[in-house]
């Protein structure tokens, strides 16, 4: 078996700016794939400006769920915002957990690639989610799950996000589905370990068949900075991704740079 590696960059889309960073990965670096957060009015015009830079770019869909605001009008999606019409964050996400009702959150990510779609012209190369969403209870995996056979595309194996209690079914359920996914899953390049001795280390000893690793390029704004706890990591991370040195270590691994589109 050969060994196939995506490297995919979430949050495109999240700021005009990370979204160049990502286009900048793709063009001078090993970044293969991205994930479009289709729910931030801006991101349409940065997937345009990736079909017309950066057509190579294959693009996929990150589900939200904690950030922003929905597609959907508040009243369609209230189980999963606060007072203000905003997703709820992080925190109240797990902690509404029990509250949420699917068919709210089906409907609203739906919309979003359906969003993506007109946008692009064409369907997502994959889904995945922001923050690991999808993957917190079976119930919002099989959404998942669903859509991606609504829609035929390939969705990320994500063996190590942090689970509720219901990881047990999550698991089951990846590993029962014919929909298409990597055989391996790798988020140790985030943060701290987002240094180029980690990257080269996790491609030295990369395992047959086909891995995704997930990466958060980016440029930074003051304002970004100020909003989110991971800004300038992404610049780190995007010096790194690239740095000759990185694709050099994949040539030299006989690693096959791929992309979602390949499954």
């Amino acid at each position: 078996m050969n060994k196939r590696l995506i490297v995919n960059s979430d949050d495109y889309g999240r700021t005009p700016e990370i979204s160049r960073g990502i286009r900048e990965a793709h063009l001078q670096g090993v970044v293969t794939s991205t994930t479009c957060m289709m729910n931030i009015p801006t991101t349409t015009r940065d997937v345009a400006l990736a079909l017309h830079e950066a057509p190579g770019l294959k693009m996929g869909v990150h589900l939200v769920r904690t950030a922003k605001r929905p597609i959907l009008p508040q009243e369609w999606v209230s189980s999963v915002t606060d007072e203000n019409g905003d997703f709820l964050k992080y925190d109240a996400f797990i902690a509404n957990l029990p509250a949420i009702k699917l068919s709210e959150v089906k409907a609203e990510w739906r919309a979003q690639i359906e969003s993506f779609i007109a946008a692009a012209g064409m369907k997502p190369t994959h889904l995945d989610s922001h923050h690991h969403s999808s993957y917190f209870t079976a119930g919002l995996f099989s959404l998942m799950l669903e859509l991606a056979e609504e829609y035929d595309c390939p969705i990320r194996r994500n063996t190590s996000a942090e689970l509720t209690e219901s990881d047990k079914q999550v698991a089951d359920l990846m590993a029962k589905s014919s929909v298409r996914q990597p055989d391996h899953f790798i988020d140790a390049f985030y943060d701290e370990g987002a240094t180029h001795e980690n990257l080269l280390n996790i491609i030295n000893n990369l395992r047959e068949g086909t891995t995704e690793i997930m990466c958060h390029p980016g440029h930074v704004d003051e304002a970004f900075a100020k909003e989110s706890i991971y800004n300038f990591q992404r610049e780190r991370e995007l010096k790194i991704l690239t740095d000759p040195t990185v694709k050099q270590a994949i040539e030299s691994n006989n690693i096959e740079l791929i992309s979602f589109a390949d499954l």
